[in-house]
């Protein structure tokens, strides 16, 4: 059965990604892959990072003493390789190399910031710009976005809580676009709100299905975009919708979304991994036809 329409239909690939025996997935919050298409999947478990090759057969984990096992939140690979974890429980980011070395870390870990709006408390996701900054989405119990220099200095922050230009109701992800424009899911809003990267906005995607997360496609200029209500959607940069599954009632046939997806990114043979939280064991692998 394929899911999807037009240029983007996808086949999904039923019991992709296979533990080690006596293993347990928890929520799975986040999914990305590296230059040489494998696959990190970051969840709530035991072990909170493992690693998969684009077959499904299990690589490696790390990470299990430092995360902690209900820390896992946001997950992004930029385009060195380096893996930008983002902690909701523990407050901070860190910045990994593919084998798990830690290269960088932002806040303090355990500690929420000291005052309102201070980063962070209970962040959500980060990403860097082609210039090496990095923008972390801190949504939980802030309403904020933070600009870091490439070593870890705060440059700005912006956002409060509303639902204006600029407000957020849980800013949940940021990504950049290969224009630098800094995309923020803004998803108890439903919307999705864009900036330059000083922070000014620039225009706002409304009535969309409390967006999770986004990923943009390295190749073509379209985005994917996982949405809590059981929906997965390919939209153009212009907002047009090109493709769209579920969204409807929770369903546990492959292809649909028995929980609600949260991660999202694809490899370089354009196959689209979804990771799905509020159940245990949510992931998907399609492949496009």
């Amino acid at each position: 059965m394929a899911f999807g329409s037009g240029k983007y239909q996808f086949e999904v690939v039923p019991g992709w990604g296979r533990l080690p025996d006596g293993w347990e997935w928890g929520w799975i919050c986040g999914v990305a892959c590296d230059s040489q298409d494998r696959v990190y999947v970051f969840s709530r478990s035991a072990h909170p990072m493992v690693v998969f090759d684009r077959d499904g057969r299990f690589i490696a984990s790390w990470g299990e003493e430092l995360f902690g096992p209900e820390n896992a939140h946001g997950i992004y690979i930029d385009k060195q390789d380096r893996i930008w974890t983002t902690e909701w429980l523990s407050h901070c980011v860190r910045c990994f190399t593919t084998d798990g070395e830690l290269l960088l870390t932002i806040g303090t870990p355990g500690t929420p910031g000291a005052a309102d709006g201070d980063p962070f408390n209970r962040p959500t996701d980060a990403a860097p710009a082609s210039n090496g900054d990095l923008y972390i989405s801190d949504g939980y119990v802030n309403a904020r976005v933070h600009h870091y220099s490439p070593d870890g200095r705060l440059l700005n922050s912006w956002g409060s809580h509303g639902s204006g230009p600029g407000e957020f109701d849980l800013s949940h992800c940021v990504r950049i676009d290969r224009r630098d424009r800094v995309w923020v899911c803004d998803r108890e809003n439903r919307r999705i709100q864009v900036f330059d990267l000083s922070g000014n906005y620039l225009f706002e995607w409304s009535g969309l299905k409390q967006p999770d997360t986004i990923h943009f496609d390295p190749v073509e200029d379209v985005l994917y975009m996982a949405e809590l209500e059981q929906q997965v959607s390919v939209r153009s940069l212009d907002g047009e919708v090109l493709a769209a599954w579920g969204g409807g009632e929770k369903s546990e046939e492959p292809g649909l979304f028995a929980a609600c997806p949260h991660g999202i990114w694809t490899d370089s043979q354009g196959s689209l991994y979804v990771s799905e939280v509020q159940a245990n064991g949510r992931l998907q692998k399609f492949v496009r036809l």
